[in-house]
């Protein structure tokens, strides 16, 4: 199917790994512009030489997103690299501070950082980006959450709230942007099997005594500690192919939605 989205360009924030690399080839193989983000320039650099084997103009933007400054130049960046940006993904973000897990153990430090590092980042590239789409009269705004969001951690309250705050400002971003031809969805992913996960996965196949088969490894998670109804964990591309479609024309009356890429694994029905 073509998404109708060959000309476009997007920047794909924490896209030298995982997630955010599967998001940045989906939009290659459509045609989009990407520049590739992120802190490490070997890592980056890398990333942006495989996605110009698509054919398509590629940009680097480094720089951490957790102070204004370093937004701005990341958006400043961005924008030089291809002339302006139309998709914006925010998919950077995680844990900013790795202290024991569990509530009791979660200072408000804890709290703050993991919240600026989640959705203030993000806030500060809508503020930095959304007002030339607006502009223009056309334009993507894509969250990347988590289905924790609605299915929240014991173990790491302070992540699971964060993704529910861009869950939450993602819905108010859509009315703010009411007939500007701009629109704001988000993408909660469940388990996905990205560089991040591999140290975990490696220990179940250690203690169940699949050795190297990956697959028996993911297949017994998704069935056993997960409960995935279709029985894999996620991979990036899967993630990819969502938000794709969501940047793309076919898209276009779709605003202020959450789309749990799961699996099928969270126990709620939003």
């Amino acid at each position: 199917m073509d998404l109708r989205l060959s000309g476009k360009r997007a920047l794909v924030t924490g896209s030298t790994s995982g997630i955010g690399v599967g998001i940045a080839q989906a939009l290659a193989a459509e045609g989009v512009a990407v520049v590739v983000h992120g802190r490490d320039a070997a890592r980056a650099g890398k990333v942006a030489a495989d996605l110009r084997g698509s054919g398509v103009r590629v940009g680097v933007a480094l720089g951490d997103l957790a102070s204004d400054e370093g937004a701005a130049a990341v958006a400043k960046a961005a924008t030089e690299a291809l002339g302006g940006i139309d998709i914006l993904v925010n998919n950077a973000g995680g844990q900013a501070q790795q202290s024991a897990a569990g509530f009791d153990n979660k200072t408000p430090d804890d709290w703050l950082a993991t919240y600026n590092n989640n959705a203030v980042a993000a806030l500060r590239l809508i503020h930095l980006l959304s007002p030339a789409m607006k502009e223009r009269g056309w334009g993507r705004i894509i969250q990347i959450a988590s289905a924790a969001a609605s299915a929240p951690s014991e173990t790491v309250p302070q992540y699971s709230a964060s993704k529910a705050a861009i869950v939450n400002l993602t819905v108010s971003l859509s009315k703010a942007l009411t007939l500007t031809g701009v629109t704001a969805n988000t993408v909660s992913p469940g388990m996905i099997a990205t560089p991040a996960l591999d140290g975990w996965l490696d220990g179940i196949a250690q203690a169940q005594g699949f050795g190297a088969d990956r697959a028996r490894t993911e297949a017994y998670v998704a069935e056993n500690l997960v409960q995935q109804t279709v029985g894999r964990i996620g991979q990036p591309h899967d993630i990819g192919a969502m938000v794709a479609f969501l940047a793309s024309p076919l898209a276009d009356f779709i605003n202020g939605a959450n789309f749990r890429v799961d699996g099928g694994c969270s126990p709620s029905v939003n």
